[in-house]
């Protein structure tokens, strides 16, 4: 083969590819840059929203992929080649991808739910579907993690999480405590309610506004059950709890005012 044909050649590849090369490679700088800002800008808005910040670094990554591939395609079609192939296998394979994974696509549409409807945050104290019952401790992409009070971790699938009923016990900032104490029907209620009172003033994280109360919430087969509402600051939710379960137990046996336990009393009738 003559040398000079192969140059000749060579150079008129060069002259006819070589500013596409060039163009397609600033394109590809250029259009990289830009990406990069446009998944800046929308990482800053995501985390001024409030959304966590797992599903905030997964949607912005699925944006920095969907937004390269798409450059890639631009670039491609820049030497003539026809990405209509191109588009059409990529359709057909995110179809099978989201079939595969209709799943995991709906625990990260409810994880986006709860994102952006915000019915909890982490801290908070929920219960969800009425059994579980912790402290948010994580709120992800695909799963949302409750810390109970006994230090186990539970691990819900967000789309459970939605579709169960959520009580959000520390949401409002302040929370009440329901509390149930029983007497003796030869008890004096008044006493049992001054007692339960003044157990409420000596603990350090019951508020006073509103006020503590205490009503005969039934009249059961074995006990007078007086209920009280003390509300404190949500994070002082347990540290409430226990420290009137513990106080108004020995303040009541204190005063001879005994709790009492299920109980028949059997009468005997003589013939005789």
């Amino acid at each position: 083969m003559d040398v000079n044909n192969i140059v000749a050649k060579i150079t008129e590849m060069a002259v006819e590819y070589a500013p596409k090369v060039l163009l397609a490679i600033l394109t590809l700088l250029i259009g990289f840059w830009i990406i990069g800002k446009i998944v800046k800008v929308l990482s800053r808005g995501l985390e001024r929203s409030g959304m966590d910040v797992s599903l905030n670094k997964f949607l912005c990554s699925i944006a920095s992929v969907a937004m390269k591939v798409m450059l890639l395609l631009s670039v491609a079609g820049m030497f003539g080649v026809n990405t209509t192939s191109f588009v059409a296998i990529l359709g057909a394979l995110m179809v099978g991808i989201g079939m595969a994974l209709n799943g995991s696509i709906g625990h990260l549409a409810s994880g986006v739910m709860i994102m952006l409807f915000k019915p909890f945050k982490v801290g908070d104290l929920v219960e969800i579907g009425g059994g579980h019952l912790g402290a948010v401790e994580g709120i992800n992409a695909f799963n949302t993690t409750l810390a109970t009070l006994d230090n186990k971790r539970i691990i819900i699938a967000n789309s459970n999480v939605t579709g169960n009923t959520i009580t959000n016990i520390s949401g409002q900032g302040t929370v009440g405590v329901e509390l149930t104490f029983g007497i003796g029907y030869n008890d004096s209620i008044d006493e049992a309610r001054k007692i339960i009172l003044e157990v409420g003033k000596s603990c350090p994280h019951i508020l006073n506004d509103p006020a503590q109360g205490v009503v005969v919430a039934e009249l059961a087969d074995s006990s007078v059950n007086l209920a009280t509402r003390p509300f404190c600051q949500s994070e002082h939710y347990w540290d409430v709890y226990f420290y009137m379960q513990e106080n108004v137990k020995k303040a009541l046996d204190k005063a001879g005012i005994g709790i009492p336990y299920p109980q028949m009393d059997v009468h005997m009738i003589s013939d005789n």
